[in-house]
């Protein structure tokens, strides 16, 4: 009976041995093997130590379940329930044991043990996400708040009842970080019911409260320069600041007994400024076109700058002074209007018929001259800066939409062979040896590069630093031929200062000649000049 015995236990499976596990119908046909197996386990020496444990925490009215028990048997960390084998001996659990019975996972899934799963959807977790956009810009920081109040109250504390305009400087300097010939229009801007004076509190209640301060400068300038209905700048917004500078910058005193000239470089600044930077040619400046170019970086180093002429960005006096020349050259009834004619003569006669036709057909740029077939002051400045500066983007559209004859956004071979027609004709009547339009078709695509050979975009355009000298090629016969040449002079000139663009160094150029041509400098002097730099050959 007892070796019956023995090889029922060894047969058992050894989740038998887990006696809350064992099978009713096991219990039920051999019940002599509960007994065995229960007689086993009571002998074992933990069973005793969790016997007398479980007797001390009733003793005590400790809860049989709780987590977390006390006893002295749990702390040591003893089975509440002792394996029947030693840990030597264990046996290796079943296949059917490593992922679990089905009566096993079946316990482990069931609620008692993971509870509902509609209660753990119904606990959502709310994050709060920390506001990120601001339509208006970011409220200052409370750092930012006390500096500025400290600031602001060391100023406005030896003014009480308020500060004036000519006082106001120091504000848009020192506290706003702006332009000081921004001075007046902001203090306009803050003083809106014409008082004369700006108090701490209004100021306090623009700059701060209203989160200009917290601000980037191009978003500050455009606001303080725009009107206020209105979602783009126009020239006229900037004719106050321009006459603030004017009439404060120490390299600009000499103009203030010359009025006239001095509302002529405002109008050629402006103009400047819209040329490069209003890419979109509709006369409004945007706050996006603001922050793209590099207007607040001039006004900056203008504020800063002594001397205007070393800053070659839109304020230049010199820049301005070659222009208006230029201008006052061709116009030679001093109508302040320039024909056909007139603009023929332009760099001594260097370009063709042809480019003049389409550019006073308004082609590349509506004329803002109200009179046919005459050219205004502003259209003038248009021109100029895109033939002497052909290597910029808005030279690049100007002289495209020029050579672009059906407006197809394309140049095919037929558009430009138009154009260099007259080239040819005026090398052979001067002589030169003429080159042939194939060969310089093949010239230009090795320039240009384009993806396709049977037509140029204004995309090939952009992608080559040599597309100024396609146009020059069709169209300007001097500068054409110093291509060619190679011109010792302009290649030293670039190479000494590679961050001038070809308009810095032309106005450079011209100046020296306009000038030593005002200072009374010989004729011949003028002439060796103007040949070596207008006409290379």
């Amino acid at each position: 009976m007892e070796m019956d015995i023995a090889r029922d236990v060894t047969d058992l499976d050894p989740e038998l041995l887990q006696l809350p596990e064992v099978s009713p119908l096991a219990l039920k046909t051999s019940p002599q093997i509960a007994e065995e197996l229960f007689g086993q386990w009571l002998s074992l020496p933990d069973t005793g130590r969790l016997v007398k444990s479980l007797i001390d925490d009733a003793k005590t009215g400790t809860s049989f379940g709780a987590s977390g028990n006390s006893t002295s048997t749990n702390a040591s960390g003893i089975s509440p329930l002792p394996s029947l084998f030693p840990a030597a001996n264990t046996p290796p659990l079943s296949p059917r044991s490593a992922v679990g019975s089905p009566r096993t996972m079946k316990q482990r899934a069931s609620f008692s043990s993971l509870g509902s799963p509609l209660k753990l959807v119904k606990e959502n977790v709310r994050e709060v996400i920390p506001q990120f956009y601001f339509q208006d810009g970011p409220p200052p920081s409370e750092e930012l708040r006390v500096q500025c109040n400290s600031r602001v109250d060391e100023i406005f504390n030896r003014n009480m009842d308020g500060l004036q305009v000519n006082e106001f400087k120091t504000v848009t300097k020192d506290i706003c970080k702006l332009p000081s010939f921004l001075s007046t229009t902001l203090f306009l801007k803050i003083d809106t019911n014409c008082t004369g004076l700006v108090t701490r509190d209004a100021f306090i209640k623009y700059w701060v409260e209203s989160k200009m301060i917290t601000m980037d400068v191009a978003t500050q300038i455009y606001k303080i320069l725009k009107q206020p209905d209105c979602k783009y700048l126009t020239q006229a917004d900037f004719r106050p600041a321009l006459k603030e500078l004017l009439a404060t910058h120490p390299g600009l005193e000499f103009l203030q007994n010359t009025p006239e000239f001095q509302e002529r470089y405002a109008e050629t600044v402006i103009y400047r400024i819209f040329y490069y930077i209003n890419r979109s040619g509709n006369g409004h400046l945007t706050l996006r076109e603001l922050r793209r170019g590099n207007l607040v970086a001039a006004m900056q180093h203008a504020d800063e700058e002594e001397d205007i002429n070393k800053v070659l960005r839109y304020f230049s006096y010199e820049h301005f002074y070659v222009i208006y020349c230029k201008f006052w050259e061709l116009d030679t009834d001093h109508d302040f209007l320039i024909d056909k004619e007139n603009l023929i003569k332009y760099g001594n006669h260097a370009l063709t018929y042809r480019i003049v036709d389409r550019i006073f057909s308004q082609v590349p740029r509506k004329f803002t001259s109200s009179i046919e077939g005459k050219m205004g002051y502003e259209d003038f400045v248009y021109f100029m800066l895109a033939e002497e500066d052909k290597s910029a983007e808005p030279s690049l559209e100007y002289w495209f939409k020029c050579i672009d004859l059906d407006g197809n956004g394309v140049l095919t071979r037929n558009e430009m062979q138009f154009f260099y027609e007259e080239q040819l004709h005026r090398m052979e009547c001067m002589g030169q040896e003429p080159v042939l339009f194939e060969d310089i078709l093949c010239q230009i695509v090795d320039m240009i590069s384009p993806e396709r050979e049977d037509y140029i975009t204004i995309q090939d355009f952009r992608g080559c630093k040599l597309s100024g000298n396609v146009f020059n090629i069709l169209f300007n016969l001097n500068k054409f031929m110093a291509f060619e040449s190679r011109d010792p002079f302009l290649i030293r000139q670039e190479r000494e200062d590679p961050t001038l663009t070809e308009w810095d160094r032309f106005a450079h150029r011209e100046y020296i000649r306009l000038s030593m041509e005002e200072d009374g400098e010989s004729n011949g002097s003028a002439e060796v000049w103007d040949e070596s730099l207008e006409a290379p050959f």
